[in-house]
């Protein structure tokens, strides 16, 4: 059965906080894991001190670990200065290594450009050929470290590189590495594919993380995301992988300014959690196991 995780950005986005509370309560809930978000403003060795030991609680609490990012425009893959794309590189071999630290094989995220910083325009060859350039060196240093890259798109309003699952599978094979392999968000999905199925479908071979995220980033099952079709689809395709719940609320204020949340989408962090596991559990997951048992 797919081990089931939860993402911290309903509670923080840097993770400099005492979170061990949040841990515990995730654990005793029946969450396998976390999915953390690594953001550090400098690249140094107290950072890795920091993620080893958020690895250290985790591990004494027995749940497993996941990282995530996003890249601001000062690390851009797609920067038409040269010294931002290095910049950019450098900034992702260490959250790299920070993943390492803190005990995680995945990292996940749209790592291939910046987060909401357009041109106005399509994205160029040359740009194309900067990121894919960029995340090959990336994915090297990931395979030495043992952590996959798990590439995300995002929908139109926050990217434009990628914002599509023909995007996110083309990417992919022209990294051309295993440890270069795809994500997949059902928040993005339900806005810029034709169908959510077929997507999944076609991402089917390189896909290892499926974040689970409603239409309006609440709790995941009341919305209108066609979860029945995902879910179907996933057994059908046989994904074993982890399978993550990510939602966003009105704090922390930074991250809601940047989604654009400004009203509650919930009553709490922690109603979301067991109200988004009851119903991967109870909802999804055992009708797939009996379904696999005909």
């Amino acid at each position: 059965m797919n081990k089931v995780g939860m993402n911290m950005f309903v509670w923080t986005m840097s993770m400099d906080e005492d979170l061990l509370n949040t841990f515990t309560f995730l654990k005793t809930s029946g969450f396998d894991f976390v999915e953390v978000p690594v953001n550090e403003p400098e690249v140094n060795s107290a950072s890795l001190a920091k993620w080893e030991r958020i690895g250290q609680q985790l591990g004494e609490l027995d749940l497993a670990v996941q990282t995530c990012t996003i890249c601001g425009p000062e690390h851009s893959l797609i920067s038409p200065d040269a010294a931002v794309r290095r910049a950019g590189i450098n900034y992702l071999k260490h959250v790299v290594d920070c993943s390492r630290a803190v005990g995680s094989t995945i990292l996940m995220g749209p790592m291939y450009a910046g987060f909401k910083t357009f041109t106005g325009k399509p994205a160029t060859a040359e740009e194309w050929n900067w990121s894919v350039a960029g995340m090959r060196e990336i994915a090297e240093h990931a395979h030495s470290q043992g952590v996959t890259l798990a590439i995300e798109y995002l929908n139109r309003f926050e990217i434009y590189l990628l914002t599509c699952t023909d995007d996110l599978v083309r990417y992919v094979e022209a990294v051309n590495h295993p440890n270069c392999r795809a994500a997949f968000d059902t928040f993005h999905a339900n806005m810029e594919e034709k169908n959510i199925g077929d997507a999944l479908r076609k991402c089917a071979p390189y896909l290892v993380h499926v974040q689970i995220s409603e239409n309006d980033r609440s709790t995941p099952g009341q919305g209108h995301i066609n979860f029945d079709d995902v879910f179907t689809v996933l057994t059908e395709i046989d994904y074993k992988g982890p399978i993550a719940i990510e939602a966003f609320g009105p704090n922390p204020p930074e991250l809601a300014a940047a989604t654009h949340i400004f009203r509650p989408m919930f009553d709490s962090p922690e109603q979301l959690a067991v109200d988004g596991l009851a119903f991967i559990k109870n909802h999804v997951i055992p009708a797939i196991s009996v379904d696999n048992e005909l």
